[in-house]
């Protein structure tokens, strides 16, 4: 019996050791670190987590708030980190990844509006010479979501392309590969605002002016409702004031098969470079920061707005 009960005991302890090791990992702390720069550092809110710190390194830290240069210290883990809102899914491999690792202590929770929303942006770049504007573009608008609160996927990027610079993947392949990693998401963010946007990119830079269009499925409200939330953005800082307003409705073959077999509501947005004949897209500068912010502030426009309707 006492060697049935210090088993038992054992084991419990093996138990709760593991669930207390599962709550937090280990950081070094470096030259310059503090209790605020430290927890930046590993995408966590410092006001949030300031106090579960300091409870998880009692002793370690020096006159209440330094901490010692080479000394491990705890971090705990936290859902609403900046490492665990903000995803690289790299659709190939299957596999997961933060998005941020230095830029993380540049960053700060600003509000928590977009605290139920969950995006997964997709990017298309049919750029020949890439030179990382689009790519920046998606890096800015996903960190502007992040801040507010929201989770972040982030695919598309990372297709590799063969020894010619084509991509071994159909059209059809890549997007059935979106739409599994997509709604196997989607059911685990059951219950949540969900959306898909969908950033294609053909041959523009930042040394000329875009043209931008906004598109959705026609058989999805949700989906109209945030192409022209993002659209009214855009019209207003056109380069034409009298830029179009027309309804830009999806057509083309793989986005029609995104849109028809993912579960969240999907928009499209194109960028091409201008051109005078395109009447009836919305011709801007092509300013990364602004551009971005335009985006992201047609998104959280929409997910506001749907808010406030309900």
């Amino acid at each position: 019996m006492k060697t049935w009960l210090s088993l038992f005991v054992w084991a419990w302890a093996c138990i709760t050791l593991c669930a207390q090791n599962n709550s937090y990992f280990e950081v070094v702390a470096e030259q310059g670190d503090g209790i605020f720069s430290i927890l930046r550092k590993q995408g966590l809110d410092p006001v949030k987590h300031y106090e579960e710190f300091v409870k998880l390194n009692e002793g370690a830290i020096k006159d209440g708030s330094f901490l010692q240069i080479g000394v491990s210290y705890k971090i705990p883990i936290a859902k609403d980190s900046f490492k665990e809102t903000g995803i690289l899914v790299k659709t190939i491999q299957k596999t997961e990844e933060p998005i941020f690792d230095k830029e993380l202590a540049q960053m700060s929770l600003k509000s928590e509006k977009l605290r139920d929303a969950v995006y997964y942006l997709i990017l298309e770049n049919n750029n020949k010479n890439d030179d990382g504007f689009v790519h920046e573009i998606v890096q800015e608008v996903t960190a502007a979501l992040m801040v507010h609160g929201a989770k972040v996927y982030v695919m598309g990027d990372e297709v590799p392309m063969d020894s010619t610079g084509q991509n071994p993947l159909t059209d059809t392949q890549r997007m059935a590969l979106y739409t599994d990693i997509i709604n196997k998401r989607y059911i685990q963010n059951s219950g949540k605002y969900q959306r898909v946007l969908v950033i294609q990119a053909n041959d523009v830079s930042d040394k000329e002016n875009l043209d931008v269009a906004v598109y959705h499925y026609n058989k999805s409200d949700e989906g109209q409702r945030l192409a022209e939330s993002i659209q009214t953005i855009f019209r207003k800082n056109s380069l034409d004031r009298y830029s179009s307003n027309v309804e830009m409705i999806l057509e083309d073959k793989k986005n029609l098969y995104l849109a028809r077999n993912i579960l969240p509501a999907i928009s499209v947005l194109t960028l091409e470079k201008y051109s005078k004949n395109s009447k009836e897209k919305i011709p801007v500068r092509p300013d990364k920061a602004k551009f971005a912010s335009l985006i992201s502030n047609g998104i959280l426009n929409d997910y506001v707005d749907l808010e406030i309707e309900n």
